[in-house]
């Protein structure tokens, strides 16, 4: 009798751990529709700031862990369109020209309608699109690695604060309903 019910816990922690395992995976061919369609959301689920300040004050607060990971829990994404690129993600490390009134602007919350796009894809199959914005003020290049499974990681290069990365996974850009005014 012990003999099957070791069996049978085994066989649940492999079941949990594969259902896991298998959370936010997309098919390549459904990867690759996304990248030339050109339509698509990338959705932020951890930041990776690259500041030593930020580093160390993330290890000192209590029952950190060691890492200087951020795990990001709200709606920050990247809007990939044929003739828009819609950023929304918050920004951790050191602005060497920060604003004091409007503090929006000290994350990355812009909209380009003028930009240029970069997209490879090497022999395992990863893309990359580099997004090169003519009228976000300070963003210099925002590069978007996508892996076959729809895994994926952005770095942002700016003109005034040091550089960010962020990992999460693409998704098809959900259709957002404007709300009635009453």
């Amino acid at each position: 009798m012990k003999k099957y019910i070791s069996l049978l816990m085994i066989f649940g922690f492999l079941f949990f751990f594969q259902s896991c395992a298998s959370q936010g995976s997309l098919d390549p061919k459904t990867v690759d529709t996304l990248i030339d369609s050109q339509e698509f959301t990338f959705h932020a689920e951890r930041a990776n700031p690259t500041n030593y300040d930020v580093i160390n004050v993330l290890n000192s607060m209590p029952n950190a862990t060691a890492t200087r990971v951020l795990n990001l829990n709200g709606d920050y994404t990247i809007d990939v369109s044929k003739t828009t690129l819609d950023v929304v993600l918050p920004y951790f490390g050191r602005l060497f020209n920060p604003t004091y009134g409007n503090t929006n602007d000290n994350s990355y919350r812009f909209t380009s309608k003028d930009f240029t796009v970069n997209k490879t894809q090497n022999k395992k199959g990863t893309w990359t699109l580099k997004f090169k914005p003519k009228d976000a003020k300070n963003v210099d290049e925002v590069n978007i690695e996508i892996f076959k499974n729809g895994k994926a990681f952005v770095s942002m290069r700016s003109n005034d604060r040091q550089p960010i990365t962020y990992d999460g996974y693409v998704s098809k850009t959900e259709v957002k309903q404007e709300k009635e005014k009453p």
